[in-house]
């Protein structure tokens, strides 16, 4: 449901990965597979490989252009049509930092100051950290607000950001007397919106980390992903009837609801199913679902990267979709900011 402040508004949905590294198993839970279903709702579906929030640490240039062709081929394959949503990388949309600059003076020092990110990136020698990597989230905030995007699907690690995305735009509509922004909703849902290392229940699942036995990688074949789900670390307990019994066995509850979203169930489901049963039971079963579920992503990925220039075809046709979504709403901004703008043509 949309927040009421955004009656007004087209019902749009917006979100973005990093093309940063490879994509993995929680990018595919936590994001991919929602975008999926978010595109056959019916609603306008906007998706975005932020590339400019990528460098505001430091990047290979020649691995980035990879990466962000990768994550192109890992949307397609994951279902992610190019006709029916908009694809695109943000580095080829200009608005996206005309905005930010403006966004970047509408933010109080206050708020970013309170963004816990930049605290968890930037670490002990945060005055060696970048500018970008600081105002990264104004810049978020542009990309939502430069589509009047109304829904973000997002984890629960960028709630935040989609929460100061709103106070952002509640500024600009209170300063310029508009009601021009919409306050756009974090869409936080699904069994795995959150998924945890294979290795470390208590530790997101993630890219960096030095263990690829921790991650399954949508590149992974079948052989790979059924090694990893096997050598996942576990308990000796079976596996109970409740939720609440999985309270304290967070590896356990991790692979319950790695299943439970690779097959669209509850929990709670997947429990009633192997309650009383040993992880010597539940893994093969597991295997087989993220097998039949990932190996064809990682097959289509890897015919998709074979040819890099017809991904870049499909990126730059996306981008001039967006921009053309984006530019009326970025030259409105500007009016009411007070710009003058030439018309030329």
């Amino acid at each position: 449901m949309t927040d009421a402040a955004n009656a007004g508004f087209t019902p749009r949905i917006f979100s973005g990965i990093q093309p940063s590294g490879g994509l993995t198993l929680g990018n595919y839970l936590g994001a991919l597979k929602r975008f999926v279903e978010k595109q056959d709702e019916g609603i306008e579906t906007i998706y975005c490989l932020v590339d400019m929030h990528a460098i505001t640490v430091w990047q290979d240039p020649a691995k980035l252009r990879d990466q962000t062709r990768e994550a192109a081929a890992g949307f397609i394959a994951a279902g992610i049509d190019p006709k029916r949503s908009i694809l695109f990388n943000q580095s080829q949309v200009p608005g996206h930092a005309e905005l930010g600059w403006i966004l970047n003076c509408v933010a109080r020092l206050g708020w970013m100051n309170r963004m816990t990110q930049f605290k968890d990136k930037a670490g002990k020698n945060a005055e060696a950290a970048s500018l970008g990597l600081y105002a990264y989230p104004a810049l978020m905030a542009a990309d939502i607000l430069l589509y009047h995007a109304t829904m973000v699907p997002v984890g629960e690690d960028q709630k935040q950001h989609v929460e100061l995305t709103r106070d952002i735009a509640a500024k600009f509509n209170h300063d310029f007397k508009v009601d021009f922004f919409p306050l756009p909703e974090p869409v936080i849902e699904g069994a795995a919106t959150r998924v945890m290392s294979l290795r470390d229940g208590t530790k997101k699942m993630s890219k960096s980390d030095p263990s690829d036995a921790s991650r399954i990688n949508l590149t992974d074949d079948a052989d790979a992903i059924a090694q990893k789900i096997r050598k996942a670390r576990t308990d000796a307990e079976p596996l109970p009837e409740t939720l609440a019994e999985l309270k304290d066995r967070p590896e356990a509850r991790n692979l319950v609801n790695i299943y439970a979203a690779l097959a669209s169930e509850a929990p709670e489901t997947v429990l009633e199913r192997f309650a009383g049963h040993g992880f010597g039971a539940f893994k093969p079963a597991l295997a087989e679902l993220a097998v039949a579920t990932l190996s064809p992503i990682s097959t289509e990925m890897k015919r998709l990267m074979a040819d890099p220039a017809e991904i870049d075809r499909l990126l730059g046709q996306g981008a001039e979709r967006a921009d053309a979504l984006a530019r009326p709403i970025l030259e409105r901004t500007q009016d009411i900011v007070g710009m003058i703008r030439s018309r030329r043509g």
